[in-house]
């Protein structure tokens, strides 16, 4: 039997909460949707997922890291990842730590955090005048701040389509073509930045392609068009087309950071955070690293003057 799919109405009363809260969590990737013609469905397996993942969790009497671990909430902004989902839980269990992620794309996650309004940014925007990832953004932005840059993974992108890749999608020229139904990641999305680098890189006009102008939030979201048939290919991470079973074609590897604002209330959170990272009992609970390189994770890629004692 098919399982049941929700209305944001219907979410909306489940949870007593307006159907614009609704929309919002769905816009900023923290309640994951997809779309039957105009209509938007949640799925049920989604709701459990979601009611989980706002649990608080059990207060701990006795742990290692008790003494640290503060009231204050961390605010995570910008860029989905499976990797930072797992972190947010992670930081639940065994920190004792509550962070609050929002899952709007590289760009604005590191303008909330240049703008005081978030602790955390993860990002992965490709510079296309020097080649390199993230810093030439940061180093753009941040001159006083105590600002710490964190490597979290290598990532595949590339192109997600259906099992056996029935439209033979092998490159960018082939989004263009007239069969084919593309569904595209919102603008300030470093997904977005490196897809566009690449469409210019090879002359291609985004006004040819078919669903250029259809965004998603999230990889996962983005892909479940393809696994639902709804379009033939999406430009995305290897991770999100192995959640849904579907094939993928790999196009390059790219650098995915976090980036750290230290302020007074937040420093030593952050700490507790950076080295939980680079302990091995970070390392050892990833169990799902399909299209992911961790053996850069927890090294420094960059850090302000004032932070060199932090860590």
């Amino acid at each position: 039997m098919e399982e049941k799919a929700y209305t944001p109405d219907e979410v909306a009363r489940i949870f007593q909460i307006s159907k614009h809260t609704v929309y919002e969590l769905i816009k900023r990737g923290e309640l994951q949707a997809f779309k039957i013609g105009n209509k938007m469905r949640i799925e049920h397996a989604e709701l459990e997922r979601f009611k989980e993942s706002t649990k608080a969790p059990a207060k701990k009497h006795t742990t290692e890291h008790s003494n640290t671990a503060a009231a204050y909430s961390i605010r995570l902004s910008g860029s989905h990842d499976f990797l930072v989902e797992h972190l947010t839980k992670q930081a639940a269990s065994s920190l004792g730590l509550q962070i609050q992620p929002s899952f709007i794309g590289s760009l604005e996650g590191l303008m909330l955090l240049y703008r005081g309004q978030s602790d955390i940014a993860a990002m992965h925007l490709l510079d296309p005048t020097s080649n390199e990832y993230n810093l030439p953004f940061i180093q753009q932005l941040f001159v006083y701040e105590s600002i710490l840059v964190m490597r979290l993974a290598a990532r595949e992108q590339g192109f997600i389509v259906a099992k056996g890749n029935p439209k033979q999608i092998l490159d960018f020229s082939d989004l263009a073509r007239k069969d084919v139904q593309f569904i595209n990641r919102q603008k300030g999305s470093g997904t977005r930045f490196l897809l566009d680098s690449k469409l210019s890189s090879y002359g291609i006009d985004p006004g040819k392609i078919n669903g250029y102008g259809n965004e998603e939030w999230t990889h996962l979201s983005a892909a479940s068009y393809i696994n639902r048939g709804i379009v033939d290919v999406a430009f995305g991470i290897q991770s999100a087309a192995s959640h849904l079973g579907l094939d993928f074609i790999p196009v390059t590897k790219e650098k995915f950071d976090l980036v750290f604002r230290f302020t007074k209330e937040n420093k030593q959170n952050l700490i507790s955070i950076i080295h939980y990272l680079q302990s091995s009992q970070f390392k050892e609970s990833l169990t799902f690293l399909e299209g992911y390189d961790i053996s850069e994770l927890g090294k420094l890629i960059y850090q302000t003057t004032t932070t060199e004692e932090l860590v």
